[in-house]
């Protein structure tokens, strides 16, 4: 399976990669950054030097070309501006999806974040903004035809992946290490039960592919 994952230099993306490649699948990681090529390489994917906050929908499309499913999992980074968390973390995810429209790639697995929807409206804090921009980008994605799937990672870690989650449409505030989220992703490009849901996802006691199996 050819993925073409989205914030291809990210933490969570490069575990994605690793495992992808390590189960015989081809990932396939965009990134803004030429310096990034060789940390992509290492972990197995193919590096595309594409920025999202300015490339067009037909040139993303043309490096989706023979995809078989994408991943968004993009994000402007804990310090960056309001405008950036609007410019990657909403647009860039919807012109994922109408790229992937574009090229004839059905399947989208959007990494989102836990809470998204309870955003204040009213408010110009800049996790409130972010809150914003993940919900609206989940909402846009589920507004279309694509196959999709939203997963809500909790606070994340580096702690060594147990391969045990709750996964739930609400599961409360909690934590999870990168590598289990990594691992759920995969697991639900697998499992076509996890197309049409949005679920929040923190450590648990059941093992991931039980978990999403028993998702409403």
């Amino acid at each position: 399976m050819r993925v073409v994952i989205a914030g291809g230099h990210g933490q969570i993306a490069l575990k994605l990669s690793k495992q992808l490649s390590d189960a015989g699948h081809q990932p396939v990681g965009l990134i803004r950054n030429p310096d990034h090529v060789a940390d992509l390489e290492q972990a197995g994917a193919d590096p595309v030097v594409v920025d999202l906050e300015s490339a067009a929908v037909n040139e993303v499309a043309a490096h989706l070309a023979a995809a078989d499913a994408v991943i968004f999992a993009a994000g402007a980074g804990p310090n960056s501006t309001a405008a950036r968390k609007q410019s990657v973390d909403r647009n860039g995810a919807v012109l994922l999806a109408q790229a992937a429209a574009a090229a004839g790639v059905r399947r989208y697995v959007m990494v989102s974040a836990i809470g998204a929807d309870d955003f204040d409206p009213d408010s110009d804090e800049i996790f409130q903004v972010y809150l914003r921009a993940k919900s609206e980008a989940d909402a846009a994605l589920r507004d279309t035809s694509l196959d999709w799937t939203i997963v809500r990672p909790g606070g994340l870690t580096d702690d060594d992946p147990t391969g045990r989650v709750t996964a739930a449409p609400s599961t409360g505030r909690g934590q999870i290490p990168r590598a289990d989220v990594a691992a759920v992703l995969v697991a639900a490009l697998l499992d076509a039960s996890s197309i049409g849901k949005q679920f929040e996802l923190i450590s648990g006691d059941v093992p991931i592919a039980e978990a999403l199996a028993a998702l409403p």
